[in-house]
């Protein structure tokens, strides 16, 4: 496959070198990919970083796009459907990863504003690879769960709520939805004002699932990861919240080496190619497994401090995006 190009994010880890031997293949910045570089591409791998729309790929021979993500609100996915061009994303890759930013974010909540697990009711708002997640390691701490997934609900009739109910019920509302249409502002000031006067904002999905401007007007604490008109947030909102990250909830190494590894697998599919297996040889794959709430106080801080992580962005909100694109990966524990 010699006359295969590829054109690669450049941020992508464990991918340079693995492909070169089967095509031409370049890396540039995810912001920098232009018309003209992708104009005799036929596979793109990309990040969140990159717009994938008519503007980027009218006229290219561009066939195959990879996103190393969970998400696809960067992709215009009818135009590409009208252009033959085929959209595959890395669903599931960082659920862990998320799960553990949860995690970390539950045990710094209950210390710093002293509460039990049992005392709280846990909203999920999306119940797929990491809403289901979080709701199952929430309820062994102890923690009450309600969900809301209207899609899922309708489909397989589990008792989910509605999503005014699962608001109003909640004391720590989370929200793991895909960003689509119809979750553009899902959080708005109308369901905030639903929601209890002491309840938590959690957003670690894709920025304007929540209202920024809502949120900062509406007065309600929140935690969130993912910021509208990244990455330039609003500082006030940033000075405001309990907890802030760069858009890293997911970025565990083993996060990272399952993108790139469902992405490689995807392409070795439509070209042939030996990749169906590959994972990164310097990664240990993650070991799922229980987690006591009791082990979970004793040993997540030595795996992820999220308090220092949150003081570094509140300290310094401009460097938002080289704290993204320089992060180091946290291993995956449980």
């Amino acid at each position: 496959m010699a006359d295969l190009k590829i054109v690669a994010d450049s941020a992508i880890p464990f991918l340079k070198g693995v492909l070169e031997p089967y095509a031409r293949i370049e890396y540039i910045k995810g912001t920098d990919i232009s018309r003209d570089d992708v104009r005799d591409a036929d596979v793109l791998i990309i990040r969140t970083r990159t717009r994938c729309n008519a503007s980027l790929l009218e006229g290219s021979r561009v066939r195959l796009i990879l996103t190393a993500t969970i998400g696809f609100d960067h992709i215009d996915l009818p135009w590409c459907h009208t252009h033959g061009i085929t959209v595959s994303t890395a669903a599931g890759c960082n659920a862990r990863g998320v799960l553990q930013w949860f995690a970390a974010v539950m045990v710094h909540l209950s210390r710093t504003l002293g509460f039990r697990p049992e005392e709280k009711t846990v909203g999920v708002v999306g119940v797929g690879h990491v809403g289901s997640l979080i709701k199952s390691y929430a309820e062994s701490w102890g923690f009450r769960v309600v969900c809301c997934d209207p899609p899922r609900e309708e489909r397989e009739h589990l008792g989910f709520l509605p999503l005014d109910e699962v608001a109003r019920q909640a004391d720590l509302l989370t929200f793991h939805v895909p960003y689509q249409e119809d979750t553009h502002h899902l959080c708005d000031a109308r369901l905030l004002s639903l929601l209890r006067p002491d309840c938590i904002v959690m957003n670690s999905s894709r920025g304007a699932v929540v209202d920024n401007a809502a949120l900062l007007a509406d007065g309600h604490r929140a935690v969130l990861d993912v910021w509208e008109h990244e990455p330039d947030i609003d500082r006030t909102l940033v000075e405001r919240v309990l907890l802030a990250t760069p858009h890293i909830a997911g970025y565990s190494e083993q996060g990272k080496a399952n993108a790139t590894a469902i992405s490689l697998a995807t392409l070795s599919r439509q070209y042939q190619l030996p990749f169906g297996e590959w994972y990164p040889p310097t990664v240990s794959p993650s070991s799922p497994r229980p987690i006591s709430w009791e082990e979970l106080n004793a040993t997540i801080a030595s795996h992820y401090d999220i308090a220092e992580e949150s003081r570094q962005l509140k300290a310094h909100p401009e460097s938002f995006e080289p704290m993204r694109n320089n992060y180091p990966y946290r291993k995956e524990y449980f």
